[in-house]
């Protein structure tokens, strides 16, 4: 029997559980009830649990045999701000909070491993379960690894997953580098000086520093970043004022960057807060740039990439694994893991749902067994018994 059918052996205990953390999604960092039923169902299972690792993260530990390796599966728990829009019999019973990107499956999915790997897994060495919060940007991985997460649980290699919309149940899709930009949020406060609207002889006018500040920041990819590399810089909010009549005292543009190197990523933090100061001083106002890095470039390690697309290839065969996506702009904070531990991320197809981030997503139940079977896979073949 092949560990996909394993695992379909009770998949529907996995699919009451997927839909159970749909229904009640939490926020990053609020994970309470996500991370009990984690621990508990762990402990069910006879795996050692450690709850409250990064404030609501659980790692569990299975052993077996004599073996020095130890391997990571991680799966984040949080959910998104949003409200849900779809008809399901489960929809999220929490306003303004909606699984929308299919980390109840995540989680589901590493359940589904540690449920196979602790009772029929073949394996000499060790397995650290890591059900991470807050990845939406909410700094879950950092949390983890601020609280002793590698050294309370050493691990040689660190895997992970992402269900991805649009590609069949049971493709795979992975390459060995950067896979996924790294991603920082800013925010521009301009102080100029406010003044009635009908006399703006009297302002320093923080709205009109803000469109030509606005403009200006555009020349930063197109003029200070090699064109060799990629980065993307989107204004993505700008907020002035309060009346039509009033010229306000102060503006706030907001945005992302990302890229696929830290070193670009400082580039366009230096020039940022060189063109913000210059443009405003020209006006006479001043400004204060807030920088903050909130994923690192994720970069699959070679090693660790062809492991896990070896293993997804004896599941499904080697046509329906490609080896070759190509990187997306998009981020994720398990790459802060990566930094420390040798890894790979991998897609997993979804089948034909709505886009991730969309009031109608809906993670796919078919695709569970798929991604239960990768990671214990992985699991048994870099932790192949003699």
């Amino acid at each position: 029997m092949s560990i996909v059918d394993a695992i379909r052996a009770y998949q529907d205990e996995l699919t009451a559980i997927r839909q159970d953390f749909h229904a009640n999604p939490e926020l990053g960092l609020e994970e309470h009830r996500t991370a009990e039923i984690v621990a508990q169902k762990l402990e069910s299972w006879g795996i050692e649990v450690h709850r409250g690792v990064g404030r609501t993260g659980v790692v569990g530990v299975l052993r077996k045999g004599s073996g020095k390796t130890a391997v990571g599966l991680r799966a984040d728990m949080d959910c998104m701000p949003m409200d849900e829009q779809t008809n399901l019999p489960y929809r999220s019973t929490a306003p303004g909070r909606m699984h929308a990107c299919g980390h109840d499956g995540h989680t589901t999915m590493l359940l589904g491993a540690a449920k196979y790997l602790a009772e029929n897994g073949k394996f000499d060495g060790t397995v650290n379960f890591i059900f991470q919060p807050g990845e939406e940007g909410i700094g879950g991985a950092l949390a983890m690894l601020e609280d002793g997460l590698f050294e309370r649980f050493p691990c040689d290699a660190i895997y992970a997953m992402h269900n991805r919309p649009g590609m069949p149940v049971g493709d795979f899709a992975i390459s060995p580098g950067p896979s996924a930009a790294g991603g920082a949020f800013f925010d521009i406060t301009i102080t100029g000086k406010g003044a009635h609207g009908a006399r703006p002889e009297g302002s320093i006018d923080p709205v009109l520093v803000a469109c030509q500040l606005t403009s200006a920041l555009q020349s930063i990819v197109a003029r200070n970043v090699p064109p060799a590399d990629t980065a993307v810089l989107s204004i993505t909010k700008i907020v002035a004022g309060d009346a039509y009549n009033v010229i306000p005292q102060s503006a706030v543009i907001s945005g992302t960057a990302r890229t696929f190197k830290r070193e670009v990523m400082e580039l366009i933090e230096a020039n940022m807060k060189r063109m913000a100061q210059g443009v405003a001083a020209g006006f006479g106002a001043t400004a204060e740039v807030d920088f903050r890095v909130i994923f690192a470039p994720l970069i699959n390690d070679a090693g660790r990439t062809t492991e896990l697309a070896d293993a997804a290839a004896t599941l499904v065969g080697d046509a329906r694994v490609d080896r070759s996506k190509p990187p997306g702009m998009g981020s994720e904070d398990f790459s802060f893991m990566m930094e420390k531990v040798p890894g790979a991320y991998i897609q997993v197809g979804n089948g034909d749902s709505a886009q991730l981030h969309n009031p109608a997503y809906n993670f796919n139940d078919e695709t569970t067994p798929y991604g239960a079977a990768l990671y214990a896979a992985v699991v048994e073949h870099k932790l192949a018994a003699g």
